[in-house]
């Protein structure tokens, strides 16, 4: 702040032009002062003081004060232009001079003077020290030259002849100036550093804020005490299709309401803002539709009431950004959350909601609500043969006909994949519930026209309603679910309502599927082989591998039961795959010509690994691939793919065998045996029992699958063979093989290696 030392060119100048114009304020005061002293000089040591020597003191003094009136002037009229370090030191040294006038005045006045005009010499000194330590607190530099020098004047003024009493208290008098000056401008130097930074920051948030509203979607407004706009911004301007004049001065509210202004019919939104714009509430993030033209746009405003430096209420400011595509985004993505995007019915979440509403009203009004599954029958067909194209537009009309079928009182919807569901409320006679789902059946189950094709599939329906059959969401979707289950189970096109039995079984399932998977870990699994003998000899030609379990708990539980759940719970392939290799294993311990039988699912064959899964297992047991036959059933070809058929063949060029297991009892066709060149047709136990009672049906049916099989070059192996009758018919026909009990229960390993220690054929063991 002295100007001895340089300062960052910026800061430098703002602070020089401060502590001048602070000088400058007072300069006028200091003058008069400064005149009022010579005339008290020429007035009281006129007489006493050599005239030559108070006149060239009084030129000099004059000539300092008009250089500072001058560099005052020219400082004004330049409005501080270009001021700097220079000037700083320059006043410095002119206040200075002033101070060094005054000490001359005080070293050569006194010869001539006595004691009265020595204290009217101090004090008016004290005077001028005092408004120099006014005026010039804001440039230290002035003060300090000026009040060293004047009060060294003063020191010495009594120094000669009144001892030290008056000369320490001139000095402390002038000691306590001096540090009340210092002080003064050092608290001015902070506030002009904080009003700097101040004024920086104030820069700075200027810059950003036009940045912002350049570069962003974002625009500034404000409103004045009236809620009229004012300073109106071009982005604002814009997003209204309008030029700032025409928004200029115009009330807020009327033109957010648009042509609701004149009628006052208002938004509630709109009316919550004018509220808190009457209470001068601050307010963010607020969301209302604005008219652009013929459009309707969504703004989001938010403000904050503005006051005075006197604290008198001024208006608001604020900012807001047009969210019109953010809006319609977020309407879209919630029709996505809440609506299927195929057929737009409801999804699965409002599904929920609507159930979870009705059974809220079923248990506040004690009335009754259902729910109903439906699942398009032989849709995956469609999709397979036709296309997805073609099945979306199928579930298109599908979902047309539920809308048309259902009542006020149903919502229908789209769960997923080929799944509907219905929420019916307020029904009086349970008799509703079958009586819609055997509409939808039926109406569902008329033909389609998709893209010049006549489509037909079906429709299964399982139905649960609350509250008997469970009394929130969760159970009566599952309720539902088991029934529809049941529905599929029984070959679909049906409704099966809802039974507790069906809960029972469905947690017997998952019971048995728990215990299933830790089956094949803790060794409960083993292999029974069944013997296959040859028709006319009775000699064993080979056996059948069959897997049973042993539970420690539940005992021995029927393949019959836990099969399915392995195939349903995807266990089969690795359950599978062990029957596999421990057959391999076990079958090299049997004579060279007795070939293993081993059954294969319609997932393993679907699986392109199972080929090299039987290869590791043939390698590590060493057996011959000729010794081994595949079982596998219809099934196998009614999944969609080549994939089974390709698996076949390549086990068919390994040296395997393959029989077809349970002919005639599926969906049988030629072509697949003209496809693949099986070794083996096993007649399916029921054929064989009805045969031996002489049912016609049945005899003809073995008949023509022993001929079949004859003109094809495979053999025939009759299953299920219990009796002596049985075995006699099935040779009378021409089967080729036998297996049964008649010949040998399923059997231990160890048992069946007994069998082949005797000599001959097998005979009866049953």
């Amino acid at each position: 702040m002295m100007g001895l030392a340089p300062v960052r060119v910026g800061t430098g100048a703002q602070h020089y032009r401060a502590q001048l114009e602070s000088a400058d304020r007072l300069h006028g005061i200091q003058f008069v002062l400064h005149l009022f002293a010579l005339l008290f000089v020429w007035n009281v040591f006129g007489s006493r003081v050599p005239q030559w020597l108070l006149a060239g003191w009084s030129a000099v003094s004059f000539g300092l004060m008009l250089l500072q009136l001058h560099g005052s002037r020219l400082r004004l009229h330049s409005d501080y232009a270009q001021v700097g370090r220079r000037d700083i030191l320059g006043q410095g040294a002119l206040v200075g001079a002033q101070g060094l006038l005054w000490l001359a005045a005080m070293l050569l006045f006194p010869p001539a003077l006595d004691a009265a005009a020595l204290i009217a010499l101090w004090t008016l000194a004290s005077c001028l020290m005092v408004g120099a330590a006014v005026t010039y607190s804001a440039l230290p530099l002035a003060s300090v030259g000026f009040l060293l020098a004047a009060g060294s004047g003063a020191v010495l003024l009594f120094e000669r002849s009144y001892g030290l009493h008056l000369p320490l208290l001139a000095a402390s008098y002038a000691l306590v100036l001096l540090i009340g000056s210092l002080k003064h401008a050092r608290a001015f130097g902070r506030q002009l550093g904080t009003n700097t930074e101040l004024a920086d920051k104030r820069e700075v948030v200027s810059l950003l804020l036009r940045e912002y509203e350049d570069s962003g979607s974002d625009w500034l407004w404000q409103t004045d005490s009236l809620r009229r706009i004012t300073g109106v911004s071009p982005r604002f301007a814009a997003t209204m299709g309008v030029t700032p004049a025409d928004l200029e001065g115009k009330p807020l509210l009327q033109i957010l309401a648009g042509r609701d202004w004149e009628t006052g019919d208002f938004t509630p939104v709109l009316r919550d803002l004018a509220e808190r714009l009457k209470r001068r509430e601050s307010f963010s993030n607020v969301v209302l539709p604005v008219e652009v033209g013929q459009e309707t746009h969504w703004l989001e405003l938010s403000a904050s009431p503005r006051y005075s430096d006197q604290g008198d209420y001024i208006g608001f400011r604020g900012v807001g950004s047009d969210v019109t595509e953010q809006r319609e985004s977020a309407n879209r993505i919630a029709q996505l959350a809440r609506f299927d995007p195929l057929t737009n019915l409801p999804n699965r979440l409002q599904l929920s909601e609507a159930l979870a509403t009705a059974i809220d009203a079923v248990m506040k009004w004690n009335s009754r609500c259902a729910f109903l599954m439906v699942d398009l029958d032989r849709f995956k067909s469609v999709n397979d043969t036709l296309g997805h194209q073609v099945g979306d537009k199928l579930l298109e009309q599908v979902a047309a006909r539920l809308i048309e079928i259902c009542g006020p009182h149903e919502t229908c919807g789209r769960i997923g994949g080929d799944e509907f569901a219905i929420v019916m409320r307020d029904f009086g006679d349970p008799v509703r519930i079958a009586q819609l789902a055997n509409t939808v059946i039926d109406i569902l189950s008329q033909p389609y026209d998709v893209d010049d094709n006549l489509l037909y599939i079906g429709a299964s329906v399982g139905s649960a309603m609350a509250p008997r059959d469970g009394s929130s969401t969760e159970t009566l979707i599952r309720s539902a679910d088991l029934a529809l289950y049941r529905a599929k189970d029984e070959g679909g096109g049906i409704h099966c309502q809802y039974e507790p039995k069906l809960h029972i079984h469905a947690e017997e399932r998952r019971t048995l599927e728990i215990a299933l998977r830790e089956a094949l870990e803790k060794d409960q699994l083993h292999v029974v082989y069944q013997p296959v003998v040859n028709a006319r000899t009775g000699a064993c030609e080979g056996f059948e591998t069959l897997v049973r379990w042993t539970h420690p708990e539940m005992g021995a539980i029927s393949p019959a039961k836990f099969i399915p759940v392995a195939e349903d719970a995807r266990l089969i392939a690795p359950i599978g795959e062990w029957v596999l290799r421990t057959a391999c294993q076990e079958a090299m311990h049997w004579p060279s010509d007795i070939r293993v039988a081993v059954n294969v699912s319609a997932e393993q064959l679907h699986n392109h690994q199972f080929v090299a899964c039987v290869i590791s297992a043939l390698a590590q047991s060493g057996l011959p691939a000729h010794r081994l036959e595949l079982e596998v059933t219809e099934s196998v070809f009614m999944r969609e793919g080549t994939v089974a058929t390709q698996v076949l063949d390549q086990l068919l060029g390994l040296g395997i065998r393959l029989s077809l297991d349970d002919f005639g009892t599926g969906y049988s066709s030629l072509g697949y045996l003209s496809r693949t060149k099986f070794t083996t047709i096993k007649i399916d136990r029921s054929f064989v029992v009805n045969a031996a009672k002489n049912v016609p049906e049945a005899l003809a049916i073995v008949r023509a699958v022993v001929a079949l099989a004859d003109s094809l070059g495979m053999a025939t192996t009759a299953e299920g063979v219990e009796t002596e009758a049985e075995v006699d018919m099935v040779n009378a026909l021409g089967c080729t093989k036998i297996q049964g009990y008649f010949f040998g229960r399923p059997m231990p390993a160890e048992e069946a290696r007994q069998l082949f220690r005797r000599t001959g054929g097998i005979s009866a063991v049953a």
